[in-house]
């Protein structure tokens, strides 16, 4: 009966600390969306952890050094690799984004540093909120630009 007992403790014991485990991370948990997904669902995704990823337009970037304050816009960008490959790779597929008057676009605000990569054409990953008002408050900024990262391909020589 005692034993019994301490094994009815310990199996409420590993329940609590698994419902604590699950219910932190649904907590804590980021939703990586496109930009067209975020215009569609943003009344649904107000205040939600969420992480997005687009072209920045580089003529919407404004930046108060005093304030630190950072906006810009970003571009729909497709989150599928094997999309953005047959699209002729991650450069072309931000060009067109950027370039294209009729794909979604969010506006982006930022508090911090101003990135060295921020720049037009840029890939930029942000984690964040929507916010009621349509924008995007930022909280992280990750910033790739793809023809820093081209490698030229070595010519092959015969021999």
């Amino acid at each position: 009966m005692q034993r019994m007992k301490f094994v009815i403790g310990g199996l409420l014991i590993v329940a609590a600390v698994i419902y604590l485990i699950v219910s932190s991370a649904q907590a804590s948990a980021e939703y990586f969306m496109t930009v067209e997904e975020l215009e569609n669902q943003a009344s649904s995704l107000v205040g939600k952890n969420l992480r997005v990823s687009g072209a920045v337009i580089g003529d919407t970037i404004t930046y108060d050094p005093e304030t630190m304050n950072l906006m810009f816009t970003i571009a729909h960008v497709t989150g599928d690799n094997s999309e953005i490959e047959s699209q002729g790779g991650l450069a072309v597929v931000l060009h067109d984004a950027v370039v294209d008057p009729n794909r979604a676009r969010v506006r982006v605000v930022y508090n911090g540093p101003m990135p060295d990569l921020l720049r037009d054409e840029a890939q930029a990953i942000m984690t964040g909120h929507i916010g009621e008002d349509g924008i995007f408050y930022a909280d992280e900024l990750l910033l790739k630009c793809p023809t820093k990262y081209e490698e030229a391909v070595p010519g092959q020589t015969d021999g």
